[in-house]
């Protein structure tokens, strides 16, 4: 199990203790979430590694960030707020060194349910099946979906294969009345690229 896959697996009190320390930790785990890292955002900026001793600190902030990106994502349209998609994306897959293909199932008022990594690939590519893809959708009875991948070379560009893929998504969800709304490219620490808004979905 690497490191940043271990992180998610832990409480939200002992990301804290992790990046601030035991006592520090101790005296605001109580708080909010949102404050709490409001609190984080001025002990350190999350932007800039090199002002962290290790990485630690900064992964275990990144990984409170994202989930309170996917709290605030479960309560609203997330076609409203593509802001917070697009965070919530680049803190999951910017930093990665091999491709993953994550799929944000959405229910009918565009609320986030869950965000699933489904296949894990190598530095150049990752195989998608769209059997599997809709099986997803089904089991946790989505209605609409987001697509999103990493490119860890640092070029969001899509491939041919990338609009290929999509669209043969896009047309196997449709036969069990799942919308796609946009599929994301995250590259480096860019703004995630959207098909939607590029006119390739």
């Amino acid at each position: 199990m690497t490191f940043v896959s271990a992180i998610q697996q832990l409480p939200d009190a002992e990301l804290l203790r992790i990046i601030l320390g035991e006592e520090s930790a101790a005296r605001i785990a109580n708080r909010p979430l949102m404050e709490v890292f409001r609190l984080l955002q001025a002990h350190f900026p999350l932007e800039d590694a090199e002002t962290c001793v290790s990485l630690r600190p900064l992964t275990a902030a990144r990984e409170l960030l994202a989930r309170m990106l996917n709290g605030t994502l479960s309560t609203r349209d997330c076609m409203t707020d593509p802001k917070a998609v697009r965070e919530l994306l680049r803190m999951r897959l910017a930093d990665l060194q091999h491709e993953v293909f994550v799929v944000m199932l959405l229910d009918a008022q565009n609320q986030l349910i869950e965000c699933v990594e489904l296949f894990r690939g190598t530095l150049t590519e990752t195989a998608v099946y769209p059997r599997e893809v809709v099986k997803l959708a089904l089991s946790w009875n989505a209605a609409a979906v987001i697509f999103a991948h990493n490119h860890p070379s640092g070029v969001a560009e899509p491939s041919q294969a990338d609009e290929g893929l999509t669209k043969a998504l896009k047309q196997a969800l449709a036969l069990v009345d799942v919308r796609v709304l946009d599929h994301f490219i995250v590259a480096g620490g860019a703004s995630p690229l959207s098909f939607t808004e590029r006119g390739l979905l």
